[in-house]
C-alpha cells in the first residue's frame, strides 16, 4: 500500500505503510475530502487548522496528524498502544522532520493519560467493529483532551451505525467507500 501526504507543505511525501493488515490507514481519497471539509466546507466553527493543536487517537501510522502539520496545525500529539505501530509512526514523522512538533504517547486512547491542554481538532480512527468511538470520546472528554469548541473527526465504517453522544453536535457525515466520517462539535 502506498501511502502519501495528500495536501500542504509535504505533499506527495511517502509515509511507511503497514506490512501487514494490523491497521487500516485512512485512504487518501477520504483523507484528502476530509481535510477540505475542514478547511472549506465545514462550519464556521470546525475550520480551526491553522496554528491548530491536534490530537490524533488511534494513531496508527500517524498518516491523519501528519496531515494537520503539513496543512498548518501547530502541534500534533498521537496515541498509539500498539510497541510496533509506534517504530513506524515515528519514522513517519522523522522523514517529515516533523519530530519537534509532534508529541507520541505510547497509549490506549480508551484511557489516556491527562492533556496539558485540550486539542482545537481531535482525529479518533478507531479500529471497525470493536465499538470503541464512545468509550474513547468519553475517556478523551474526561481527561481533558476534549473541550467546548473542540472539533471531532470520526472515521467508522459504514455497516456501524454512529449517532452523536451527548455534548456533541453532528456538524457534517460522509461516507468514502466503507467508511464514514462525521465531523462532531463538543459544546459542553
Amino acid at each position: 500500500m502506498t501511502l502519501r501526504i495528500v495536501g500542504g507543505r509535504h505533499r506527495g511525501r511517502l509515509l511507511q505503510a503497514p506490512f501487514d493488515d494490523r491497521l487500516r490507514p485512512t485512504a487518501s481519497r477520504a483523507r484528502e475530502a476530509a481535510f477540505n471539509i475542514l478547511l472549506h466546507g465545514a462550519p464556521a466553527e470546525a475550520r480551526a487548522l491553522q496554528d491548530a493543536v491536534v490530537l490524533d487517537a488511534f494513531a496508527g501510522t500517524g498518516a491523519l496528524g501528519l496531515e494537520a502539520l503539513s496543512r498548518g496545525a501547530a502541534r500534533a500529539t498521537f496515541i498509539e498502544k500498539d510497541r510496533a505501530v509506534l517504530d513506524l509512526l515515528r519514522l513517519n514523522a522523522d522523514r517529515l522532520g516533523e519530530t519537534a512538533r509532534t508529541h507520541i504517547i505510547a497509549g490506549d486512547a480508551t484511557r489516556p493519560p491527562p492533556a496539558p491542554q485540550p486539542a482545537d481538532i481531535v482525529f479518533l480512527d478507531p479500529p471497525y467493529g470493536e465499538g470503541l468511538v464512545d468509550a474513547a470520546l468519553a475517556a478523551l472528554s474526561a481527561a481533558g483532551w476534549i473541550a467546548g469548541g473542540t472539533v471531532v473527526m470520526v472515521e467508522s465504517a459504514v455497516k456501524d451505525a454512529f449517532v452523536a453522544p451527548a455534548g456533541f453536535v453532528l456538524l457534517d457525515e460522509r461516507r468514502y467507500g466503507k467508511a464514514a466520517i462525521s465531523f462532531l462539535l463538543f459544546q459542553r
